[in-house]
């Protein structure tokens, strides 16, 4: 029984995630808009797996106005309760392929049990819509509950320009992976169409998204791409939240990277780092 690789990369990326101890019991959340040749493709594609694809019958689930630039679009997405540690083994109960509707959307295959896509419907359709405007190839949205970023917004009233250029100060590679910021949401009650929207809006300018003392999601190209994001701000986070323990200092009473340093990096990447221009000092948290 074979499955088309965006089901296996999907397997992958979920079994990471909470090996990583990001998506405990049901938590997190993972989303994939399907190529034109994948979704043309669905039907021959699972002949003969047990992720069943209903032809006919289809009933359009309503929960939102979907945008119109995305309306037929098909998203592998998973379900409602699905267990990250376990959704490798059953992918065709776990996950589901839907095509959006004006109103919401269809189930094209899977979820053979009768299980739903995930509460967070709304932050998936909507956050898709956004990417799709700035970035035609965007493909991915991941939602988890990264530990570090978690207690990092636990911790303090960050703000998208605080964390920023926190976990910019304290790992090179910050800037470099995501030079357009995280944006920084208060917190929110999670699976309503509210913090869809609200995530959406930073969406347009970002690519990293913190739900303050609840997680953190992020957008890409590709599976990797999303998950890469999420590795780099944790562990950034984990070294400021271990850089402040050891020391018993402030984050910037350290040797970390001033402004001026990781301008010199923009330089060379040929970048702009938002909030780098500004004469705003960074807080001595």
């Amino acid at each position: 029984m074979t499955y088309p690789d965006y089901i296996y990369e999907l397997c992958h990326v979920t079994y990471d995630m909470w090996n990583k101890g990001w998506d405990e019991y049901n938590g997190g959340n993972v989303s994939y808009r399907l190529t034109k040749e994948e979704a043309s493709s669905i039907e021959a594609d699972f002949a003969g797996t047990s992720y069943t694809y209903y032809a006919e019958n289809r009933k359009e689930v309503e929960v939102l106005d979907v945008p119109e630039h995305i309306q037929g679009e098909y998203l592998l997405i998973t379900a409602s309760g699905s267990h990250f540690r376990t959704l490798c083994l059953q992918p065709h109960v776990d996950t589901g392929i839907i095509q959006l509707t004006p109103k919401g959307y269809q189930v094209v295959a899977g979820f053979v049990t009768g299980k739903r896509p995930t509460s967070e419907i709304f932050m998936h359709v909507l956050a898709h819509a956004a990417r799709l405007k700035v970035d035609t190839n965007h493909r991915v949205v991941i939602h988890n509950h990264a530990t570090n970023i978690v207690i990092y917004s636990l911790l303090d009233e960050v703000t998208s320009e605080s964390l920023t250029l926190d976990l910019w100060s304290v790992l090179t590679e910050s800037i470099v992976v995501f030079h357009d910021g995280i944006a920084v949401l208060p917190w929110e009650v999670p699976g309503t169409k509210l913090i869809g929207e609200d995530t959406a809006r930073e969406l347009e300018t970002h690519r990293l998204v913190v739900w303050s003392k609840h997680g953190v999601l992020s957008t890409g190209r590709n599976y990797q791409d999303g998950f890469g994001l999420i590795e780099t701000a944790d562990k950034a986070a984990h070294i400021a939240l271990e850089l402040k323990r050891v020391s018993g200092k402030s984050l910037y009473e350290n040797n970390v990277l001033s402004k001026s340093d990781l301008k010199k990096v923009c330089d060379v990447l040929g970048v702009e780092g938002k909030y780098l221009n500004d004469e705003t000092i960074i807080s001595q948290s």
